[in-house]
């Protein structure tokens, strides 16, 4: 499916907006209401085709859901309580899915076989292939460390101290979760500044963690105990009206309820420091922090984002480097390899479809430089299958000289599914 979206002189947003439950928090409410003891109630899940790749997963797991809505009961089968797969567990495009899981079979004595879509089953898995791997538990990769995988699980696992060489939440989720099931404390230091919502979550269900100078702890042999849980909206799907908002008049944009976890939030700084105007009010914690919003045009000046700030916008940086073509000056992104190792090489997916729409940029091995302002011109962005990459030039074409044609459009359903009439009705 291809999308045609044509340039808008404003916005015009009919009132306060709110969108899709965060898709972090919805793999993880599954997967942790699975393993507690009782049935928990989660509101404001996400149903996009990632978390149903987790739910299909689970059910084949021997987990009953009932879903009504965006409200689902999960009826949890207890820490070691899965049942053996009769089939390979079906990912899609999810590593979320997949990396999460494979620490959750780690504990259980049973084969399972994780696969994927064919751009899942590029993403690199040896990075938590070999933590598993240390803690006991058997992990068959194919040639090049990709999926699909088999975990040869055990009630045997043992804990391991271990530093993580990346900023990576998925790896590092896959650990603690294997570490439920472990004898002993395990203990993660290394990069460990990435995305915490298994930390706060994990307490949420019952499981005390230890955190203290850039380390997490685990006790292995913990119970969960079953929680009601509301999912926040997405500020990585929100990121694109607030990117909207930040270069067009008409606003400013409020979102409401949506997820304000500092982890999280990388975005709104840089967009603050670029010149935006920005407004942010808590308004609860369930567990997770959540407020209300608002953001309103005013002239973008360019700025530099270092590996420091990556793990909290990551998901954002493709639509922060379409934003930079508004900017005055030029920005600069380093320190983020890991966009080459996403639902496709996001550096040279947003480079080649910049330079296809008349920008000016230079790609390093780990991030670019975007001059600006430039304005794109008319012409069709190849995806890539790349949901982020589809919906950051669908917003950045909000401003294009002429009408900008987005193929595969179809692949922003893996987060947003009504992601294109969202866009139109705040135009």
């Amino acid at each position: 499916m291809n999308v045609r979206v044509n340039p808008a002189s404003a916005l015009r947003p009919r009132g306060p907006l709110r969108v899709p439950g965060d898709k972090s928090i919805s793999h993880r409410a599954l997967i942790l209401g699975a393993l507690a003891d009782g049935t928990s109630v989660v509101r404001g899940l996400l149903d996009a085709a990632d978390v149903r790749s987790t739910r299909a997963c689970l059910e084949a797991l021997g987990v009953a859901l009932e879903a009504d809505g965006a409200c689902v009961r999960v009826h949890g089968r207890g820490l070691g309580g899965l049942q053996r797969p009769l089939r390979t567990l079906d990912c899609g495009n999810s590593g979320t899915t997949m990396r999460l899981l494979a620490g959750v079979l780690a504990g259980h004595p049973f084969d399972a076989t994780l696969t994927g879509d064919a751009s899942l089953c590029r993403r690199p898995m040896g990075r938590v292939a070999d933590p598993l791997r240390r803690m006991g538990a058997g992990v068959l990769l194919q040639p090049g460390d990709v999926a699909p995988l088999t975990i040869r699980g055990t009630a045997a696992l043992h804990a391991i101290d271990v530093e993580l060489p990346v900023a990576s939440a998925q790896v590092k989720s896959a650990v603690l979760l294997a570490a439920l099931h472990a004898r002993g404390t395990t203990v993660l230091g290394g990069r460990t500044d990435s995305r915490d919502h298994t930390e706060l979550l994990l307490g949420h269900f019952g499981v005390p963690l230890q955190i203290a100078a850039g380390r997490v702890a685990v006790d292995g042999g913990q119970r969960l105990r079953a929680a009601p849980l509301d999912v926040p909206g997405d500020p990585s799907s929100a990121a694109f009206l607030w990117a909207a908002a930040a270069c067009l008049p008409g606003g400013p944009l409020e979102v409401r309820d949506v997820l304000l976890n500092p982890t999280r939030t990388g975005f709104l700084r840089v967009l603050q420091r670029m010149g935006a105007t920005v407004e942010v009010e808590v308004t609860g914690c369930r567990p997770e922090q959540v407020g209300v919003v608002r953001v309103g045009a005013r002239g973008l000046s360019a700025t530099e984002v270092d590996a420091a700030e990556i793990p909290a916008l990551v998901d954002e940086l493709p639509m922060l480097a379409v934003l930079a073509t508004t900017a005055e000056g030029t920005t600069v992104i380093r320190g983020a390899a890991e966009l080459r190792q996403k639902e496709s090489d996001r550096i040279e997916a947003v480079a080649a479809n910049l330079r296809a729409l008349g920008v000016s940029l230079d790609t390093f091995d780990d991030g670019l430089a975007v001059r600006g302002p430039q304005r794109l011109r008319a012409g069709r962005v190849r995806s890539g299958g790349d949901h982020r990459v589809a919906m950051a030039f669908a917003v950045g074409a909000l401003w294009a000289e002429a009408p900008v044609e987005i193929d595969d459009a179809g692949c922003v359903d893996v987060s947003w599914p009504g992601f294109f009439d969202a866009l139109g009705a705040i135009r």
